[in-house]
């Protein structure tokens, strides 16, 4: 893979570092909760950034805490462009990541299989 190839990569890891940073010591929006940033994706150009959240709570919550991170969106792209000195800091579209509740599901199923089997 070429350099620039490994750009949006790296940029992504950086942007997930500083995302998270910001979500738990500078946004105070109420609505959102116990999130975790698992992964963002950049485009090519690194123009646009999909942010994948992983937010404890029921359905309402969830949805309640990517309302408020996309309301906090401007502030937290003028921070990233702001800390990595970035003409242009990528549009952040924040998506909820349910990768984490299949672990837990699985991981359920799982000991109750050893439950079943004791």
């Amino acid at each position: 893979m070429s350099a620039t190839g490994r750009r949006p990569e790296r940029m992504g890891h950086e942007i997930r570092v500083i995302l998270a940073e910001l979500i738990s010591r500078q946004v105070k929006d109420p609505r959102i909760g116990f999130a975790t940033i698992t992964r963002v994706e950049m485009t090519p150009d690194l123009h646009h950034a999909r942010v994948y959240v992983s937010v404890l709570g029921s359905p309402e919550e969830q949805e309640s805490s990517l309302e408020g991170l996309s309301s906090a969106a401007g502030f937290l792209r003028h921070e990233i462009g702001h800390r990595l000195n970035l003409r242009r800091a990528p549009d952040l579209a924040f998506i909820l990541d349910h990768g984490s509740e299949a672990v837990e599901r699985i991981e359920m199923l799982l000991q109750q299989l050893r439950k079943d089997e004791d």
